[in-house]
């Protein structure tokens, strides 16, 4: 196969010769088929993700404060953040804090006597990093709707830069990584969510953080070893790749994901998998005689060092705040239920900690409640119940009689739709194929949404559209994919790369993104709580029956 800029080419063969290239001067560079090169402009390759991502910013930062209210759980996760910027724990708001708030007062926490802090003590059901993050906005603005919702928006667009720069590295061209980052800034979940004071934005983007790592990290571990393939001796098993920062990277971003939320856990196990696969293949891409030992001798053991002893260290790091603090629920556990225990302090409150979890972990499997916006993990892609994040009926305020104010947490149609059929085409690719980009991707989405499927089936358990937020990186990604499998190599030499075939391509993938577009902006109003005539807003109900 001829060296192209498509990002549709073979990033290596099934079968690989095991002597030096240079016995082959025929062959193809081992380095341009093991890692191709990077096409287009270097500069340009940061510039257009940067607009791209400047693009959804504005979006998600105009009116950043409006609704000037509490949005749905936003009565949790902002007084917990503003509670630990403030204690270091999470502890329990007087009645009807929500309105202090609003109106501009933060003396909001139940007293207690130094002889009685447990009874202050919050029970909290998630880690504490995601309520960390919005705090840093209420310490940078204060306890408002701007200040709770800062972080989210930060997040939100960095997110957009992240997936534009490995979509590019995926499919090595710029075009298509600025589609991806598109997409994402058109996504209405991720808009709603990127202006709401949620953990799950937060879940996402440590999860797209850790997923972009292993993606630079696959492509310098193999460029280190086709260097030493070039110039060094030859052995049956190969080099070792020395220390690998971007791994390690993608073991703080995976430990931060789980201290969002714990379904950040699947990701952690699916991508470490994941990346160990890749170092096999890597590994046989050279042509090594012993690929499957080389990797388990020299990338097995450090991939346990990124994989298990980073994350479990950076996941501890992330409740100081409740070792440091005596105050925090269930710190004194141990001493209450072993009086006069002979362990250290820290045995004392590691094994306080474990039983906090334990806490958590019954509590969530015994969650059952009734909500009217719950759904099914699998009406999810479909879009079949969104989440009332906000909604308020005014009259006689904007021109007419009926007006309405909502926040409807959906994602945009167009884009999801069209994400269903891209990822039935990357699951036919993939079995035909075997492409690691098709893989990766599938992987990631399903490590999204199949775990919630044993959550509704085992403990029926209440869960929301919302959850898929993880997903929805992974569904752009599959458009990507699918855009240039649609426009094609630009290589004359390749077989089907004709300039009829890339126009009518081109032609296709710019109709879907004005699409996706024109159903943002028809969404836009709910999604940001625009003031509007009710029949403006009962029209925008895609399915009325389900999301009303």
């Amino acid at each position: 196969m001829a060296v192209t800029d498509s990002p549709y080419q073979a990033y290596e063969s099934s079968e690989v010769g095991e002597s030096h290239p240079a016995a082959h001067p025929k062959t193809r560079s081992v380095r341009d088929r093991v890692v191709p090169p990077m096409r287009g402009s270097v500069l340009w390759g940061w510039v257009g993700p940067l607009l791209v991502t400047l693009f959804g910013g504005i979006l998600r930062f105009m009116q950043l404060g409006h609704p000037k209210a509490v949005v749905f759980d936003e009565t949790y996760y902002m007084k917990d953040a503003f509670s630990l910027i403030t204690h270091g724990v999470e502890k329990v708001t007087v009645k009807d804090a929500d309105k202090a708030i609003i109106a501009g007062n933060t003396d909001i926490w139940q007293a207690c006597t130094p002889d009685d802090l447990g009874k202050c003590a919050s029970y909290v059901v998630h880690p504490p990093m995601g309520k960390w993050m919005i705090g840093i906005g209420e310490w940078l603005f204060g306890l408002n709707p701007f200040g709770w919702r800062f972080a989210a928006a930060v997040v939100g667009t960095l997110s957009i830069l992240i997936l534009a720069r490995v979509a590019r590295r995926m499919t090595r061209s710029t075009l298509l990584g600025c589609f991806a980052g598109l997409l994402l800034a058109l996504d209405g979940l991720h808009y709603v969510l990127s202006r709401t004071a949620l953990l799950d934005i937060f879940l996402m983007f440590w999860v797209l953080a850790a997923f972009a790592c292993l993606v630079v990290d696959r492509d310098r571990a193999r460029e280190k070893l086709v260097t030493w393939y070039e110039g060094s001796p030859l052995s049956p098993q190969g080099p070792s790749l020395g220390i690998r920062w971007w791994r390690i990277g993608a073991g703080v971003c995976l430990a931060f994901a789980m201290s969002v939320k714990w379904s950040g856990l699947a990701f952690a196990v699916a991508f470490a998998i994941m990346s160990l696969m890749w170092d096999f293949g890597a590994r046989r891409a050279v042509g090594l005689r012993r690929p499957y030992l080389g990797a388990i001798n020299k990338d097995v053991p450090q991939g346990v060092v990124a994989f298990g002893v980073v994350p479990f260290v950076a996941y501890m790091a992330t409740w100081a705040g409740w070792f440091v603090n005596a105050s925090g629920y269930g710190r004194n556990w141990d001493q209450a239920t072993s009086p006069g225990n002979p362990l250290f302090f820290v045995f004392d409150s590691m094994r306080s900690w474990v039983q906090y979890q334990w806490q958590v972990f019954t509590f969530h499997s015994g969650l059952e409640t009734s909500h009217p916006y719950m759904s099914e993990p699998w009406s999810w892609p479909l879009l079949l119940r969104p989440v009332a994040f906000f909604y308020e009926g005014k009259q006689n305020t904007c021109g007419v009689k009926d007006c309405s104010q909502a926040v409807l947490g959906v994602g945009t149609p167009v884009i999801w739709f069209g994400a269903v059929a891209a990822l039935v085409a990357l699951v036919a690719w993939y079995f035909s194929s075997r492409d690691w980009r098709a893989g990766a991707v599938l992987l990631a989405y399903a490590m999204g949404w199949l775990p919630w499927f044993y959550f509704a089936i085992a403990d029926n358990r209440t869960m929301f559209l919302f959850y898929a937020i993880p997903m929805v990186p992974f569904m752009v990604l599959a458009i990507t994919l699918c855009a240039g499998l649609l426009i094609g190599p630009s290589a004359p030499a390749v077989k089907g790369a004709t300039p009829m075939r890339r126009t009518l391509g081109a032609a296709v993938v710019g109709a879907f993104a004005l699409l996706a577009l024109i159903n943002f902006w028809w969404l836009h109003p709910i999604l940001s709580a625009e003031l509007i005539p009710y029949v403006d807003w009962k029209a925008r109900m895609l399915f009325e029956k389900r999301w009303i």
